[in-house]
């Protein structure tokens, strides 16, 4: 089995190729955005941090903007920088430009201001998107896949149904020589032991139990439990009693193959196979930030409620484990595993639909918040506070 991609000067396969317009600090967002809405073939990463952060945090702000624009869907990047942030933009600059990859950089501050830094950085992106204009998909393998794999808008169906989908396609892929990743640290509560016990060794299984505690502990330290925040108001109407309940029926979507590690949220992945943990929030803008700075090329996204949106470099497909959700929203949805609830289709039907269908997407099909541009929500999550 093969599929197409654009080879890098590293030698990672993307599913597309973008000029990545990178804010540097939350200061640069207005720029960088103007830039993209000028510049076909760009996409823009706006987020809120990069400034009056702890340093642990803004050393993690700067890992991961670097690693998103080494995502293999990008092909080029732009660096808008206002020039007295707290993240580092010349090591940016520096990392990426390592990569081979064309990379520009502009000062908001030393252009003179907003309006000369749009024009700079438009002329800029422009020249950097038809410079990659030209490059051409080449067949690459199976082992080169990287998927990330999220539950959202969870409801009992998710558990029975398109959680299950994933999980089946997930082994698939490992089987093949493929990287899988998954995260969702909050979601593991509960079901943790369970996780441990497929760790490849002992220091992976303890690895997976202290992300877990050190999440448990920080929701602890304001004097509350989760209740509210996890399971959300929506899961809670969709069936799911507890985070366990919840727990159990997120980690389906891993599969059942060994787990071979545990990566850090800004981490990159570079020669890693098999099956691995991200340690993660939840919550999307965040999540699937840290899953595209992985290098996935696409993720499969499990929903019962209805969770439309995606990520602006990385395409999202939706597979909805309610038949009623996909219904009202087939407009959002991309594969219906709600079948399965019906008893019309088998979890191994639909899970090979989801081959083929993110076969077409790595080729270049669009997912359907691709199509409408639903995927301008992101964030990069950090530990500490804002001071």
């Amino acid at each position: 089995m093969k599929w197409y991609g654009y080879r890098r000067p590293d030698g990672s396969v993307g599913s597309r190729n973008y000029v990545a317009i990178i804010p540097s600090v939350t200061c640069a967002n207005d720029v960088a955005n103007a830039i993209a809405h000028e510049v076909q073939g760009t996409v823009v990463y706006l987020h809120h941090q990069g400034c009056c952060q702890l340093p642990p945090d803004l050393d993690r702000v700067t890992e991961t903007l670097i690693s998103l624009g080494k995502s293999p869907n990008v092909g080029a990047v732009l660096i808008v920088s206002l020039g007295c942030e707290g993240t580092d933009h010349e090591r940016m600059y520096r990392d990426l430009k390592a990569t081979g990859k064309p990379v520009e950089i502009i000062h908001i501050q030393e252009l003179g201001g907003v309006s000369k830094a749009i024009q700079a950085g438009t002329d800029l992106a422009r020249k950097l998107v038809i410079e990659i204009s030209g490059l051409q998909r080449t067949e690459a393998d199976m082992s080169e896949i990287v998927m990330a794999i999220k539950c959202g808008a969870s409801d009992t169906t998710s558990g029975m149904a398109s959680n299950c989908v994933i999980g089946y396609v997930a082994d698939h892929l490992v089987d093949l020589g493929a990287t899988v990743i998954f995260g969702e640290t909050t979601e593991f509560l509960g079901g943790e032991h369970l996780l441990a016990r497929r760790a490849v060794n002992k220091e992976v299984a303890d690895k997976i139990y202290e992300i877990v505690n050190n999440m448990e502990t920080r929701a602890k330290s304001v004097g509350c439990d989760m209740r509210r925040g996890q399971p959300t108001p929506g899961n809670i109407a969709g069936g799911l009693s507890s985070i366990e309940e919840k727990s159990l029926g997120a980690i389906v979507k891993s599969g059942t193959r060994p787990i071979q590690g545990v990566l850090e949220y800004p981490e990159h992945v570079t020669t890693q196979k098999g099956l691995w943990i991200k340690d993660t929030p939840g919550r999307e803008p965040e999540i699937l930030t840290g899953m595209a700075a992985t290098g996935a090329q696409f993720m499969c996204f499990s929903t019962g409620r209805g969770a439309p949106q995606g990520f602006p470099s990385m395409p999202v497909i939706k597979i909805c484990g309610n038949p009623n959700t996909y219904e009202r929203m087939q407009n959002d949805m991309d594969l219906n595993a709600g079948l399965i609830i019906t008893g019309e289709k088998t979890i191994e039907q639909v899970g090979e639909e989801a081959i083929a269908k993110l076969i077409r997407v790595l080729n270049g099909e669009m997912t359907k918040n691709e199509a409408i541009q639903y995927f301008s929500a992101i964030d990069i999550h950090c530990l500490g506070p804002v001071i």
